[in-house]
């Protein structure tokens, strides 16, 4: 039963819109009874369900982890044997298991600095990142895939033999040179677009499996 909000004139439509949508969105409901931070936490469930990702034991970084929905998640899969590091220039409220890095990912020092934190590589890079908005749907295309860029260019300088990469992107296409990039450095490179991503939404993520990292670039 979708359920309406009661006549508020002080509201524009957007914002009626938006607030309808949200009661209404069972993932929103099981966050708050889950008491995840955020509902993008089953985004990277359900992705991880299916390709398996957060392996017990994994080291793994998130990549602008605030709120911290996604590291939430990788903390309770690679259990206590794994690692999860959170990058932000946000502060991040503690979380059990997620160890935070406060720090700009794009700083030239940021690899070298998660590294020695690890003491070794990691085998998952993560980002759920998004620029914010202006409405210009061209403008905001090229600020997220410029952010995609930038953390498929760390995931490549923190991953291990083997690694994985999962980063947000948009429907329009994924730039071709980021494309062929990461096909000559991972072993597989697809689109998924999980459940919990609402229909309605332009966002997808970009999988890449089986990092090349002995291949010379």
């Amino acid at each position: 039963m979708v359920r309406r909000l009661k006549d508020d004139k002080r509201r524009k439509p957007s914002s009626r819109a938006w607030l309808e949508r949200q009661i209404n969105d069972p993932y929103v409901a099981r966050t708050q009874r889950e008491g995840f931070r955020s509902r993008a936490a089953f985004k990277l469930a359900e992705i991880d369900d299916k390709f398996h990702l957060l392996k017990p034991g994994a080291r793994v970084v998130d990549l602008g982890a605030a709120p911290g929905g996604w590291s939430e998640i990788a903390a309770r899969r690679v259990g206590q044997g794994g690692r999860v590091v959170a990058l932000d220039i946000l502060e991040l409220k503690p979380i059990s298991g997620v160890e935070f890095l406060k720090l700009d990912f794009l700083d030239a020092a940021a690899p070298k600095r998660l590294k020695a934190l690890l003491g070794s590589k990691a085998d998952l890079v993560l980002s759920d990142m998004a620029a914010n908005t202006t409405g210009h749907r061209q403008t905001d295309h090229l600020r997220i895939m410029a952010l995609a860029e930038a953390a498929a260019h760390f995931a490549r300088e923190v991953l291990a033999e083997g690694g994985h990469f999962l980063c947000k992107v948009l429907q329009g296409g994924t730039e071709n040179a980021l494309l062929a990039a990461l096909k000559r450095d991972f072993a597989t490179v697809k689109h998924v677009k999980p459940p919990a991503s609402r229909a309605d939404s332009a966002e997808l993520y970009l999988l890449a499996k089986g990092f090349r990292a002995a291949q010379e670039r």
